[in-house]
């Protein structure tokens, strides 16, 4: 079994795109994704999506740089009281502008984990160029008793253990591939498979060798691949043992795949 773990169906450039992409992927032997929401608004339209589609999870929040609405806690909460919203998220902090004041930022990441506590789902964090502080808020606000998933995973094996030691899984992308990658692909191969999902967050970050194009959920398999080739095993065991963590990090999501 397969997992898109992190896409974006509804940020793919053509509005007909996200039912081509997801039967592209269906074909490429893709079994389920998770649609993750950046901004509050999505909501209605990724649950549609959701709702025409059974294995196409997904979540309710707002991206760390989003301009939009910005619930607060219990208005999250109530917004993900839908069977296919599995996760809080996604949500964390983002200082890819440089150097700034972030506060803003950090008090939403709080707003999202108090969220994930209110309703009961895993969060999805979102971390660029600021391990440190994602990793103290995390270990602040107690968010191992929501647990979740780091996507897009980059960082180096100390901030791996310290995500690991709060019970969270890390999800690999397409970065996974880039020739200039081996620092992360040098980390990954130390960390434990049972931890570990696979993503594309598509439409961006697309896996060698679609480097420059618009990302598909379809390719997931190369990260798969090159994870597999990492750990010396099969991409089918790589495919096999990332859903399986899948499941056991969105534990909603297997409720709705065996009553689907």
């Amino acid at each position: 079994m397969i997992v898109d773990s992190h896409c974006h169906f509804h940020l793919l450039e053509r509005p007909d795109s996200a039912d081509a992409a997801l039967e592209e992927a269906k074909r490429a032997g893709v079994d389920a994704f998770l649609n993750v929401a950046v901004a509050a608004e999505d909501k209605d339209a990724l649950i549609a999506f959701s709702e025409r589609h059974a294995e196409v999870f997904t979540s309710v929040g707002v991206h760390p740089c989003g301009t939009g609405a910005d619930p607060s806690a219990e208005d999250l909460a109530a917004m993900a009281d839908h069977p296919a919203v599995v996760a809080i998220g996604e949500t964390g902090l983002d200082y890819g502008a440089g150097p700034g004041d972030y506060g803003w930022q950090q008090a939403r990441f709080r707003r999202h984990i108090e969220a994930a506590r209110q309703a009961r789902r895993p969060i999805i964090v979102h971390s660029r160029m600021a391990p440190a502080d994602t990793l103290r808020i995390l270990q602040e606000e107690g968010a191992e008793t929501v647990g979740g998933v780091i996507h897009c995973f980059v960082e180096d094996a100390e901030i791996a253990r310290g995500m690991l030691d709060l019970g969270f899984y890390l999800s690999l992308s397409g970065i996974l591939t880039f020739r200039r990658a081996e620092a992360l692909r040098e980390t990954a191969t130390g960390l434990p498979m049972d931890r570990l999902l696979v993503e594309t967050d598509c439409p961006y970050l697309a896996p060698v060798p679609h480097r420059g194009q618009e990302n598909r959920p379809a390719w997931v398999q190369e990260v798969i691949e090159c994870l597999a080739g990492l750990k010396k095993t099969t991409a089918a065991s790589v495919a096999d043992r990332t859903a399986e963590n899948f499941f056991a990090c969105f534990p909603r999501a297997q409720s709705a795949a065996l009553t689907g």
